[in-house]
């Protein structure tokens, strides 16, 4: 049933309303493509009339004029009529800059315009997460550093383990997300753009412009590339360059997914140990029913949005292994998808994860507490070296521990009572040592290893170097949308 457009009657994609930046949004914006398309167009006319085609200063001056100035009503009724978008806007672009109509294009095929712009589009995007990664990065070890030295009970599969620190925890996501931004650093400086390679990539069209001259066809194809911010260009093509690219883009994205979803799975499980949460507002709201929960719900959001990223990283793969010959339509529509989607819910999982590092609350004494109370098992180890030490016999001593800590543990989970075990050890003689010596060996720092030398050392080699062509302290808070 019709009803009236009230706004509120279609789908609107919550990448764009409620998740992404209007920073990423605007790079796979309507505006951005189609003027990129004219910026392309323009930068082939120049090119074409500097190696000596019949194109004029006027003409490209036109061009120049309704670069940003899209006609988009002409172009969407002109593409209902012959069903191809890049001709559509051809001919839209040519109503406005008449004098230019007619060299529009000239010796391109629709990939000209259309992969031109998926990569710049592509690299722009990479460009931005590379700022907002070192800026999470900046945060986080900033993070990392103010918590280095503070000891906390370390898990392996999630079962109470050796101390290790708060910084030290931290650096381990820092670590994953700096190989992030290494690999999106890298994909950024080296993404070749198509070119000007004509319709099956053999340059045949722009070689007949030239009446044969391969040079000049290089060299148009040089310009073009310098002209719209390349130095490179993909080596060879069919009519699109090889999505084997766009497969290596969402691969680096679902990196970013990996390396968030690991740190907000536990940064979840610390809220639930009352350790470390994230930021919780004056008047957010838990949960609907229970007014007294505080649940994680940044971190939960960011895992949603990586389970997504990762999901649709293997569509451009399935589109590349199933390219026909020098090309084939089946991966156009769902391009116009994965990619922009991607790429806005990876923007999204990085601003959030500033606004959880930045508004960290860190339990301190509930982490003491905890290191505490598992301290006594972590401490037989040196209680034994000192026993021996003494002259004990160190398999004795051993056997002797496992009891005291089998005891002292069921005293623990089936009598609800204080763990025992160091006074259980102090009074056996066999140990030679006092009470007072034992309590000398429960400093928790002495149990951490060189967890706080190890974050100063990542952090100043490895980070720093990143760091320090950022503006770091000149960064805005990240305010989410919702």
């Amino acid at each position: 049933m019709a009803t009236e457009n009230t706004g509120y009657d279609t789908y609107e994609n919550p990448l764009t309303t409620r998740y992404a930046s209007r920073a990423m949004s605007h790079i796979f914006s309507p505006d951005m493509k189609f003027s990129t398309w004219r910026k392309l167009w323009i930068a082939l006319a120049e090119a074409e009339k500097e190696l000596g085609l019949g194109i004029t200063d006027e003409q490209i001056a036109d061009l120049k004029k309704y670069e940003h100035d899209i006609n988009y009503k002409e172009a969407e009724a002109r593409e209902k009529e012959v069903r191809h978008d890049v001709m559509a806007h051809v001919y839209a672009y040519g109503l406005q800059a008449k004098q230019a109509a007619g060299i529009i294009h000239l010796g391109a095929t629709s990939a000209y315009v259309g992969d031109n712009t998926d990569i710049i589009q592509i690299r722009e995007a990479l460009l931005l997460l590379k700022q907002k990664l070192a800026l999470l990065i900046g945060d986080l070890s900033e993070f990392a550093l103010r918590y280095k030295d503070l000891p906390t009970l370390g898990f392996t599969h999630f079962q109470p383990a050796q101390l290790t620190t708060v910084g030290k925890r931290a650096s381990l996501w820092l670590q994953d997300l700096w190989l992030d931004y290494l690999d999106v650093a890298s994909l950024a400086d080296s993404i070749p753009l198509l070119g000007v390679k004509g319709t099956t990539g053999t340059q045949a069209s722009f070689l007949e412009l030239f009446d044969g001259c391969a040079e000049k066809v290089q060299e148009l194809e040089r310009r073009v590339a310098e002209k719209v911010g390349f130095t490179t260009v993909i080596p060879l093509s069919g009519q699109t360059y090889t999505r084997k690219i766009d497969s290596k883009a969402l691969s680096v994205l679902s990196g970013i997914a990996q390396s968030a979803s690991k740190m907000t799975n536990d940064v979840r499980l610390l809220q639930h140990l009352k350790e470390i949460e994230e930021p919780f507002e004056e008047k957010q709201i838990g949960s609907s029913a229970m007014a007294y929960k505080r649940n994680p719900m940044r971190s939960e959001r960011v895992s949603s949005l990586s389970k997504y990223i990762m999901g649709v990283a293997g569509v451009p793969a399935s589109t590349e292994s199933t390219q026909w010959f020098e090309r084939t339509l089946d991966d156009s529509a769902n391009r116009r998808i994965v990619i922009p989607e991607a790429f806005m819910a990876a923007d999204a999982v990085v601003d959030i994860l500033r606004n959880v590092t930045q508004g960290f609350v860190v339990h301190e004494k509930v982490i003491r507490t905890r290191v505490m109370e598992y301290l006594p098992y972590m401490a037989t180890e040196n209680i034994l070296m000192g026993a021996v030490k003494k002259g004990g016999d160190r398999q004795e001593l051993h056997e002797r521990i496992r009891i005291y800590s089998m005891e002292a543990q069921k005293q623990v989970t089936d009598e609800g009572l204080p763990n025992n075990l160091l006074k259980r050890i102090a009074s056996d003689p066999a140990f030679h040592l006092t009470e007072s010596e034992i309590e000398g060996l429960l400093d928790p720092s002495l149990y951490t290893g060189r967890s706080a030398s190890q974050v100063t050392e990542f952090i100043t080699e490895y980070i720093r170097p990143i760091t320090k062509d950022f503006d770091l302290q000149g960064a805005d808070k990240v305010e989410l949308k919702i």
